[in-house]
This record gives structure tokens, sequence and C-alpha cells, in this order.
């Protein structure tokens, strides 16, 4: 079970994975021990994969991302998973429920890239049919 304070510690690394321990403990109101025993423990259960870098300025800027949704044929699935995770512009990808089986978040430097991966996507081996979303600008992310 997750605590109060460690969904507290969970927020403040989502805002910024890279906070110090000391400006952790001392947002927290804990001690430098008590916040590296947390981590730890969070880690050792697998609460805490990892931590990752966020991209933004001009880079994330210049980006184009778009929301692939992917149908594919059942019997091809691990394959077309193996196949979309070698595509180095496929960010993420979720199995969904609904009418499609997939959902790839593909991030690219140019339209013209984001093309190329589409119809990269749409000629794999088990993709049935594909319908994309551009995004046109985030909100916010978390």
């Amino acid at each position: 079970m997750i605590s109060k304070q460690d969904q507290q510690l969970l927020l403040l690394l989502r805002q910024n994975a890279r906070m110090s321990i000391s400006d952790l403990a001392r947002t927290l109101d804990l001690s430098r021990s008590t916040v590296q025993n947390r981590l730890a423990r969070l880690e050792a259960s697998g609460v805490i994969r990892g931590y990752s870098v966020e991209l933004g300025g001009e880079y994330l800027g210049n980006q184009v991302e778009a929301h692939v949704s992917i149908k594919v044929y059942q019997k091809l699935t691990g394959r077309t998973n193996a196949s979309l995770e070698q595509i180095s512009q496929v960010a993420q990808l979720y199995s969904v429920s609904g009418e499609y089986d997939l959902i790839a978040i593909v991030q690219a430097q140019s339209l013209e890239e984001l093309s190329a991966v589409l119809d990269r996507i749409g000629d794999l081996e088990g993709v049935e049919r594909t319908n994309s979303a551009v995004v046109l600008e985030t909100k916010f992310r978390r």
C-alpha cells in the first residue's frame, strides 16, 4: 500500500525527477534518511521503475507528435508489437480496448518524417489498418 507521503513524494518526482534528496526531504518535512528509505522501497517494489528525461525547449517545439490507432491481425500481434518497438520514432505503445488494438505515440522531427513513419507502420506485417491524429498542441503533461 502506498502512503499519503509516498504519493506526495511520487508527485514531486513526476514534476522534477532530478530533485535532490535534501530538497525532497525539506518539501515533505521528512528526514533525508526517511526519504532515501522510501525511495529505495518504492524502487524495490517496482512502483518506481526508473527516471527519465523530459524533452523541452526548441527541440520539443520542433517535434511533431501523432497518436496512431492500429488494428492488427490477432495471430500476428506479437510480431507486430516487436516490429513497432524497432521503430525509434514510436515513443510509446499501448494495448487498448475498442475498435483498434494498439495506440502508438509517434514523435518525429518533421511532417515529412512523420508521414514516412506512418507509411512504415501501415506496411508492417500484421497491421490491418491505422488511423492517425496529429497533436496540434499539448495543454499539459504530468
